[in-house]
């Protein structure tokens, strides 16, 4: 697997982390990453992030989104798949970057949604044409879970 990082950005594209994973696989207007979180625990109230979880990441050039599928470290157990709003991803060769609008969706192993960070992102700078990408992402997403395409196919 060839080494690749991936750099978060805000809304206002600046870097405000950057970590390394692997590409898994490549397409067009695509990349899939493995990356380990190497960060504290993160208690989100029904899942908790933990050091060592494994995350497949898809980042997409022509979607506002991406999506990351989370891993028990050790077990292999799904914890459920974080979905970032984003502006679409620029993807190079060796890194991929993404403008984070603050919104998630955080998918249940069973398929059950929550939306997250609404007030923050209500609190962002953005033009209405941004905005409204960005509810559409949302259902995008949802409609994805819903037909159980790639990376939800293995939803219960």
């Amino acid at each position: 697997m060839t080494p690749f990082t991936v750099y978060k950005r805000d809304h206002a594209g600046r870097v405000v982390w950057h970590y390394s994973g692997e590409v898994v696989a490549r397409g067009a207007t695509w990349v899939c990453l493995r990356a380990v979180f190497d960060r504290d625990q993160a208690d989100l109230g029904f899942v908790t992030l933990r050091r060592g979880d494994i995350f497949t990441e898809w980042f997409y050039a022509d979607r506002w989104y991406n999506v990351f599928r989370v891993e028990e470290a050790g077990s292999g157990r799904l914890k459920g798949w974080y979905c970032n709003v984003t502006r679409p991803a620029h993807i190079a060769s060796d890194s991929v970057c993404a403008d984070d609008l603050a919104l998630d969706v955080f998918v249940m192993p069973d398929g059950g949604m929550r939306l997250l960070d609404q007030d923050e992102f209500e609190a962002l700078d953005l033009t209405p044409d941004e905005r409204a990408a960005a509810l559409r992402a949302v259902e995008a997403i949802r409609g994805a879970v819903v037909a159980r395409a790639v990376p939800f196919d293995d939803a219960r």
